[in-house]
C-alpha cells in the first residue's frame, strides 16, 4: 500500500458535527437580529405615528390645524400646523385610512393644505426591502467577525486557522550552546536534529522516523528552550504554539486548528511543531464525571493526525509538559510520542554550567565563584539561577559599582529565594530579641550535630515573603540520597527555634509555624515512603500525585492506619523537639553570646558564628579544667 494514500476519515467525523453547529448557531443569531431589527422599526413607527379616525382628520382640515397631507397609497399621513409632541418628546404625525370622498379634494384646497400625491417608486421600493433584509444580515457578520477577531480566531473566515508561530531557519536563535545542565536530554535531541538533516540514511536502512518526543520536567528546567533548540540546530522550520490555543468556545475549532497546524507543516517538511503545555488539550478521556466535547475533539484530531504522517517527512512533534501523569494513553503510546524525554532540575555541575551560560555576557569581578553559588543554590532550575544573575547585575548597579562581585550574587540568591528586605517593617526590642534567639536557635543546633549542614549565615532582617529572619545552610557537596540520621538532624535543626523560645522566654510565639509544617512534613514521609519508622517498617503508605508540580502525596490505607501514622508522626516530632531542647540547654551560654551578636549586627555570616561558638566552648573548656585543679 502506498504511504502518501493515507486515509483521513478523522477528518471528515471531526468537520461535520462542528461545522452543523457552527452553522445552526449562525442561523440562530441571523433569526434573532431579524426579530431585533423588526422590534425597532415597530417601536420608532409607534413612537413618531398616532392613528386618528376619519372624522377627526375631517374635523381637523374644517377648523384649519392640518399643513399638509401626504399619500401613501393605503392611508393619508397628515401633518398638523401646531406639532404635538408624544410622552417621549419626539414631534408626531397622524394617520388615517383612506376612503371614497369626492368632495375631500376641494375640501383640502379651500383650507390651503399642501397636498402631497402618491407616486409609485419600484425601484427604491426594492431597494428598501433589500436593505432591510441585508442590512441585519451584515451588521451580524460584522458583530461576529469582530468577536472572533477579539478571541484571536483572525476573522470568520480565520476562526479555524491555527494561531502557530512560525520561526523559519535560525530566527529561533537558540541551539544546544545556549541550553547547560541538561546534557542527558540534549543527547536525546541530537539524534532528533540528525533525523532532521538525513532521513534518507535512516529510511534507507528500514528505520522509522519518530514520530513525537515529550519534554516532561518541572517548571523553569528549560522545555520550551530546549525544543527551540533543535530547531536552531536542525535549520529548519519551527511551529510553536501553547495547548490553549486550540481551544476556543465555538464547538469545532480547535480541531480545525489542528488540522490547518499540520497541514501547514506537511508543507514546510522537514519541520518542527512545538505544542507546550500539551496537558490543555491532552487530559485523559473520563466520561464517568462527563467530559469537555471541544477539547475531546481537539485531542481526536490531533491523535489522528499524529497517525497519518508520512513516514518519508520528516515532520516531528515536540511538546512539553509538567503533568504528565493526566495526559491521555493514546497520546503517549509509541507511534505517537515515541521518546519521553526528561528534563530535571539541575545537578551541581549543571548548575555552574547554567550560571557560565547566564553570565557570559555579564561582567564580573575577580571575587565571583559560581561553583559556591551553585552549592548554595540546590534544588535551583534554570529560571531561578538566570534570575539571580540579573537580580545582581541590577544589585551591582544599585550600589555603583562597574562589575558583579559575590557579595551581589549571594544577595540576588537571598532575594530570589527569600524576598527583598523590608526596609519598613520595624521590630519592638522583644521581638527582635525573640526573633535572634529563634534563629540561633537553629543555627546552634545545625552546629552541635554531626549530620546537619552548615550554617552561611544568620539573620534577624525582614522579608517580602513572610519571614522575619533565617538561617541559610549550605551543604558541603551535592547529594541524592539522605540516611536516617541527616534526616533525624534535620528535624532537630526545624524545632531548634521553637525549643529556644521555650528554653529563653518560657513561651512560645507564631514565628516556628514554617518550621513546624517542614518538620512535619519530613517526619510523615519517614514513616509513609521512606520506610523508617520501627512502628509500620517498609511499607509504602502514600503515593505521589503530581512529582513535577506542588509533589502531593495521597494516603493510600484505611483510616485505622491513618490514625497510626499522625501517632507516629507526632512521637518522632516529640523526641526531635526535646532533643533540641537537650542541646540547647547544655550549650545556653552560647545560645546567649551569638544572640546578643546578632540582635547588635542583624545580619553575621557562619565564620562569624563559628568563632563565637568555638570561643565560648574553648572559654567553657578552660572553666572546667580550673574546676577540676581546685577539687584535686
Amino acid at each position: 500500500m502506498n504511504n502518501n494514500t493515507t486515509p483521513n476519515n478523522g477528518d471528515k467525523d471531526n468537520r461535520g458535527p462542528g461545522n452543523r453547529q457552527s452553522i445552526l448557531m449562525f442561523l440562530v443569531l441571523m433569526l434573532a437580529a431579524f426579530l431585533v431589527f423588526g422590534f425597532l422599526q415597530r417601536t420608532f413607527t409607534e413612537a413618531t405615528t398616532r392613528e386618528i379616525s376619519y372624522d377627526e382628520f375631517l374635523t381637523m382640515l374644517e377648523e384649519g390645524e392640518v399643513a399638509k397631507v401626504e399619500d401613501t397609497y393605503n392611508t393619508w399621513r397628515i401633518t398638523p400646523k401646531e406639532q404635538p409632541f408624544g410622552e417621549n418628546g419626539i414631534e408626531l404625525t397622524y394617520y388615517t385610512g383612506k376612503m371614497d370622498d369626492p368632495d375631500l379634494l376641494s375640501l383640502m384646497r379651500e383650507q390651503g393644505v399642501e397636498i402631497d400625491p402618491y407616486i409609485p417608486d419600484t425601484t427604491s421600493s426594492m431597494i428598501y426591502q433589500l436593505a432591510s433584509i441585508l442590512l441585519p444580515i451584515l451588521l451580524m457578520v460584522l458583530a461576529l467577525n469582530y468577536v472572533m477577531r477579539r478571541m484571536g480566531g483572525g476573522g470568520m473566515m480565520g476562526v479555524g486557522k491555527s494561531k502557530a508561530k512560525v520561526y523559519i531557519e535560525k530566527e529561533t536563535g537558540v541551539t544546544f550552546k545556549d541550553v547547560a545542565g541538561e546534557e542527558e536530554a540534549k543527547e536525546s535531541l541530537v539524534e532528533v536534529v540528525d533525523f532532521l538533516h538525513n532521513p534518507d540514511k535512516y529510511v534507507e536502512i528500514g528505520a522509522k522516523l519518530p514520530k513525537g518526543a515529550l519534554l516532561v520536567g518541572p517548571p523553569g528546567t528549560g522545555k520550551t528552550l530546549l525544543a527551540k533548540a533543535v530547531a536552531g540546530e536542525a535549520h529548519v522550520p519551527f511551529f510553536s504554539l501553547a495547548g490553549s490555543d486550540f481551544v476556543e468556545m465555538f464547538v469545532g475549532v480547535g480541531a480545525s486548528r489542528v488540522r490547518d497546524l499540520f497541514e501547514e507543516a506537511k508543507k514546510n517538511a522537514p519541520c518542527i511543531i512545538f505544542i507546550d503545555e500539551i496537558d490543555a488539550i491532552g487530559k485523559s478521556r473520563d466520561s464517568r464525571l462527563g467530559g469537555n466535547d471541544e477539547r475531546e475533539q481537539t485531542l481526536n484530531q490531533l491523535l489522528a493526525e499524529m497517525d497519518g504522517f508520512d513516514s518519508n517527512k520528516a515532520c516531528i512533534v515536540l511538546a512539553a509538559t509538567n503533568r504528565p501523569e493526566i495526559l491521555d494513553q493514546a497520546l503517549l503510546r509509541p507511534g505517537r510520542f515515541d521518546r519521553r524525554i526528561i528534563v530535571e532540575r539541575p545537578d551541581l555541575k549543571g548548575r555552574v554550567e547554567i550560571l557560565k551560560v547566564h553570565s557570559k555576557h555579564v561582567k564580573m569581578d575577580e571575587t565571583v565563584d559560581l561553583e559556591a553559588l551553585g552549592l548554595a543554590t540546590s534544588g535551583a532550575v534554570g529560571a531561578d539561577l538566570a534570575n539571580m544573575i540579573n537580580e545582581a547585575a541590577i544589585l551591582a548597579v544599585k550600589n555603583g559599582r562597574k562589575a558583579i562581585c559575590q557579595k551581589d550574587l549571594f544577595e540576588a540568591m537571598e532575594v530570589v529565594l527569600m524576598g527583598k528586605e523590608k526596609k519598613d517593617r520595624i521590630l519592638s526590642t522583644e521581638e527582635r530579641k525573640i526573633v535572634s534567639y529563634h534563629e540561633v536557635g537553629h543555627a546552634l543546633v545545625s552546629a552541635l550535630q554531626k549530620d546537619a549542614e552548615p550554617v552561611q549565615k544568620i539573620t534577624i532582617v525582614p522579608r517580602t515573603m513572610g519571614a522575619l529572619g533565617y538561617v541559610l545552610q549550605t551543604p558541603e557537596e551535592e547529594k541524592y540520597l539522605l540516611s536516617k540520621k541527616e534526616i533525624e538532624a534535620r528535624l532537630v535543626v526545624c524545632l531548634g527555634g521553637r525549643a529556644a523560645e521555650e528554653i529563653v522566654f518560657d513561651t512560645v510565639t507564631t514565628g516556628a509555624s514554617n518550621d513546624i509544617e517542614q518538620a512535619t512534613r519530613l517526619a510523615r514521609a519517614m514513616v509513609t515512603q521512606y520506610g523508617m519508622s520501627e512502628k509500620f517498617g517498609l511499607i509504602g503508605l502514600e503515593t505521589r500525585e503530581s512529582m513535577y508540580l506542588n509533589n502531593g502525596t495521597v494516603l493510600n490505607c484505611s483510616d485505622q492506619t491513618a490514625t497510626d501514622v499522625d501517632s507516629e508522626v507526632m512521637r518522632i516530632l516529640r523526641e526531635s523537639y526535646d532533643e533540641a531542647k537537650r542541646l540547647l540547654l547544655e550549650n545556653r551560654t552560647c545560645l546567649d553570646k551569638i544572640a546578643e551578636f546578632l540582635i547588635e549586627k542583624e545580619s553575621i555570616t557562619g565564620k562569624e558564628f563559628m568563632e563565637i561558638f568555638r570561643k565560648v566552648k574553648e572559654g567553657q573548656e578552660e572553666y572546667h579544667q580550673e574546676e577540676l585543679i581546685f577539687a584535686e
